[in-house]
């Protein structure tokens, strides 16, 4: 079902987990999709290959995020392969491994620089590009409205919180437009980002699956249907939301 024929998205982020399945899930659903990377140009052009042998269409980008110019480089990478955007997705994000009494200026001040500063000028800087009736999907978390459940990483609980305030006040900003800006929340999600939480434990996946109602670990597969979602014409009357995609784990 080609329901975003003729669109065109871009995924910061898009080359690994949650950010892979969403620009698989966007390309699925008839998107052009960039690809955008960091570092790993080798899972890039693998999401890309993998999104064209399924019939969709990709190219691939890399900007260093939290970094002086980051936007601006991601822009003219962008501008060489498309000349206008339908979705933007801000996917891309740093965790942490340091707790609350061993965060540094330093630390915060990466996580921040990644987790909410990029996206606040990589969405300012995207507005001329944006098209009319486009949407913006901002990855946020389960912890930006419960970060006691995980108080170590309160920084980065803290950043999730700030792309939160963003996407409401820009929800009011892009309204006139036609342009729905949404926060999308996973929870925890099996990805590499998550290796360290020791899912390939038993015990340990046993006792994470069971915070869902659902009695499941998270996949990127289920918060890309949110996103896909979120991108299609049927969500046209939801802006300004922050969607729970925990798997019920906040309840």
């Amino acid at each position: 079902m080609s329901t975003l024929k003729n669109k065109t998205a871009l995924v910061t982020g898009g080359s690994r987990g949650i950010g892979r399945a969403i620009a698989e899930r966007l390309a699925a659903d008839g998107a052009r999709v960039g690809v955008h990377y960091g570092e790993r140009e080798d899972a890039a052009k693998e999401t890309v290959a993998a999104i064209e042998r399924a019939g969709g269409s990709a190219f691939a980008l890399r900007a260093r995020l939290g970094e002086p110019g980051d936007a601006e480089a991601l822009w003219a990478a962008f501008d060489e392969q498309a000349d206008g955007l339908d979705i933007l997705v801000n996917n891309a994000g740093v965790g942490t491994a340091v707790d609350f009494a061993g965060t540094s200026p330093e630390e915060f001040d990466r996580l921040h620089a990644v987790n909410v500063r990029a996206p606040f000028f990589i969405t300012r800087l995207g507005l001329g590009r944006l098209r009319d009736g486009g949407r913006v999907i901002n990855l946020s978390s389960g912890l930006s409205h419960r970060p006691g459940m995980m108080p170590a990483i309160l920084a980065y609980s803290m950043t999730k919180a700030s792309v939160d305030a963003f996407t409401t006040a820009l929800a009011k900003e892009l309204g006139p437009r036609g342009i729905t800006v949404n926060a999308l929340a996973p929870g925890i999600v099996e990805t590499e980002m998550n290796a360290g939480l020791g899912l390939s434990d038993p015990e340990r996946r046993a006792a994470i699956a069971s915070m869902s109602p659902l009695g499941e670990v998270g996949q990127p597969s289920h918060i890309a249907d949110v996103a896909g979602f979120l991108a299609s014409d049927d969500a046209r009357w939801v802006t300004g939301q922050w969607l729970d995609a925990t798997g019920g784990a906040l309840l």
